[in-house]
């Protein structure tokens, strides 16, 4: 089975891509849906969070309150990394499962959608990776306007995150998104068919 990760930095437009590939009904493990669904299947880190960062990020009923300890934990690396300390390995043991079912049923191709794949050294254990990049201007505006937040916030955000054009240096194919849909969707059928013939899929 050919492994494609996927990442780019928050705004980029990844899940856009991702999108597409679904309309195409290809595999694809998706690691934001995992990191929230890591609290259901692995309720221990929920209480590792609560112990680490206190009760005030859980409401009335033990919810947790995502955006607020988003706000704070974003605000320092030591704090980002201790979150991070917890949730990842749950999340990457639940990716990993994710992609041995995939190959269990004999899929020739499986993607991997995840904003820190290189960071986490994912990308090691893929196949190919694919970059999702737009430029810094683009970037702001996009999650300034789409999580209605300000420039602080923003910044705090994509610098807790390796830079996109670092991100390039680890790329086998770098998607564009900083025009339009279209071309975007133009790129990404190009890739799929490059992997295919890499891959004998067609």
């Amino acid at each position: 089975m050919l492994k494609v990760g996927i990442t780019g930095g928050i705004g980029s437009g990844k899940s856009t891509v991702s999108n597409m590939l679904r309309d195409k009904s290809l595999p694809i493990v998706d690691a934001d849906l995992i990191a929230r669904e890591v609290f259901i299947i692995y309720p221990e880190v929920l209480r590792q969070i609560k112990e680490e960062f206190g009760c005030e990020f859980f409401d009335g009923e033990d919810n947790l309150k995502r955006k607020e300890l988003g706000n704070y934990i974003f605000k320092s690396d030591i704090r980002r990394r201790k979150l991070e300390d917890i949730m990842m390995p749950f999340i990457i043991k639940e990716i990993y499962c994710r992609i041995k079912n995939y190959e269990a049923d004999n899929c020739k191709i499986c993607f991997l959608d995840a904003p820190t794949l290189i960071e986490n050294n994912l990308h090691t254990d893929m196949d190919v990776t694919i970059l999702v990049w737009v430029n810094s201007e683009v970037q702001i505006q996009r999650i300034m306007l789409r999580d209605a937040l300000d420039l602080g916030k923003t910044m705090d955000r994509i610098n807790a995150q390796m830079d996109l054009d670092e991100k390039k240096k680890f790329a086998d194919f770098i998607i564009d998104n900083g025009g339009s849909i279209e071309n975007t969707k133009l790129q990404l059928e190009s890739i799929i068919k490059q992997l295919e013939r890499l891959n004998g899929i067609r």
